[in-house]
């Protein structure tokens, strides 16, 4: 149902992790995700905490899923001296490439607690279905 499109992206966002560098537009980090089937759909779940629901795009193109988003600084006062800043800003970024088999035209999304649920329904044409067997007075002679 779902290609990865990097191969190297996570060795990338570990690297950016040690170096304590931030997403930019050009360049943007990594966000985990999560994706499973559940009945007839395909559901991606995303981690995005400290997000802002507007500061969140989803496109699809063709078959190419992006979601970006990005994670401002909060706004502090002036006599607020920070001492410990671990919690990564800056601009976040997937780009999943999507199977044929899947309905892009009926994607979902709903956006609650810092975490960001895709539910794409299975094509019609993807689903199991039976194929009636006729019989042999249905057959019919090629001549050449």
């Amino acid at each position: 149902m779902l290609m990865r499109t990097d191969p190297f992206r996570e060795l990338d966002r570990l690297a950016q992790q040690f170096a304590g560098v931030s997403g930019t537009w050009s360049r943007p980090s990594s966000m985990p995700m999560d994706a499973y089937v559940e009945g007839e759909t395909y559901v991606i779940v995303f981690d995005l905490p400290g997000v802002a629901k507007d500061a969140i795009e989803i496109d699809v193109e063709r078959n190419m899923l992006t979601v970006k988003a990005e994670r401002r600084p909060a706004v502090r006062a002036d006599n607020v001296r920070m001492e410990l800043s671990e919690r990564p800003l800056g601009v976040f970024s997937r780009q999943l490439v999507l199977a044929d088999t899947l309905d892009t035209d009926h994607i979902s999304a709903a956006y609650e607690a810092g975490v960001l649920t895709l539910r794409i329904p299975i094509a019609e044409r993807a689903k199991r279905r039976r194929i009636e067997i006729g019989g042999a007075s249905e057959n019919k002679e090629l001549s050449g």
